[in-house]
């Protein structure tokens, strides 16, 4: 039996054979550490609070994972937000999305200076820091991007170290913005 192959074979070394090396780009992650809340500055201290608060409002009775987050505006300002569930899954909203979506509509113009991230669950200790989903983060990068102001994220666990990051492109450095639409904001 003839080798279906054999009559392509020349064309894939050809292939193979023309291709060039690629650019290789290399990004770099900035985080600082901290080993517990007592090591951070006080107004940091102050939103990991009122997201803590906001944790105990989320509703999560399907994952029984709550996620609290606090959102600092430029004019002093704190929004809070929780995860709220939905048995339609892909309905339900992280917590911080809505609050950054409730900062938004409640203070449009103004800038988010920071947002602090915590989480508590039923079924096990979060001894290490939240960091958002894919959605949130591509969603406060649309806000730093609006406003060409980055976004301070303080992100805990119920304990343990504290993660802080300045800005989310620490975390997505492709994000998807206006600029990969040509849009012009209004």
């Amino acid at each position: 039996m003839k080798n279906p192959f054999e009559e392509i074979k020349p064309f894939i070394v050809l292939l193979a054979v023309e291709l060039k090396p690629m650019k290789q780009t290399e990004w770099v992650s900035k985080f600082t550490e901290f080993a517990s809340i007592d090591e951070l500055p006080d107004e940091d201290k102050k939103l990991i609070e009122h997201a803590r608060k906001s944790v105990m409002s989320a509703y999560a009775p399907y994952s029984r994972f709550s996620v609290g987050a606090a959102v600092l505006l430029e004019n002093g300002v704190v929004m809070l937000g929780n995860n709220q569930e939905n048995a339609s899954y892909p309905i339900g909203l992280c917590a911080e999305r809505v609050a950054v979506f409730a900062a938004a509509a409640n203070y449009p113009g103004v800038k988010i200076k920071a947002i602090a991230i915590t989480a508590l669950s039923k079924q096990f200790l979060i001894d290490k820091p939240i960091t958002p989903c894919g959605a949130c983060r591509q969603a406060i990068a649309e806000y730093e991007h609006r406003y060409s102001h980055p976004i301070r994220l303080i992100m805990v666990g119920e304990t343990g170290k504290v993660l802080v990051a300045d800005s989310i492109r620490h975390f997505l450095p492709y994000a998807f913005d206006g600029e990969d639409l040509k849009a012009k904001p209004i």
